[in-house]
């Protein structure tokens, strides 16, 4: 997906992992227990094929904002203790 500068879908799919609405196990993606993709780039396709399901992601995403703000400001190792 070059050439299409900022990927709204990829942010959305990155927020989706932050927000704990999309499941990374290894290099897969998945969404509402469905694998979309095996790496960011086939699970950014299938989201880009399936619109309705984008949709509902982004929306689950909306949905969960305030914990999504908090996960950027904090960082991922704000509670661990080293």
């Amino acid at each position: 997906m070059y050439g299409e500068g900022i990927s709204k879908i990829g942010e959305i799919l990155d927020l989706g992992v932050k927000a704990g609405v999309v499941e990374k196990s290894g290099s897969w993606f998945s969404y509402d227990s469905v694998r979309i993709g095996q790496g960011r780039e086939n699970a950014k396709q299938f989201l880009k094929d399936n619109p309705e399901v984008c949709d509902r992601l982004e929306a689950a995403i909306r949905g969960k904002t305030d914990q999504v703000a908090e996960e950027m400001m904090t960082g991922p190792d704000a509670d661990s203790e080293d």
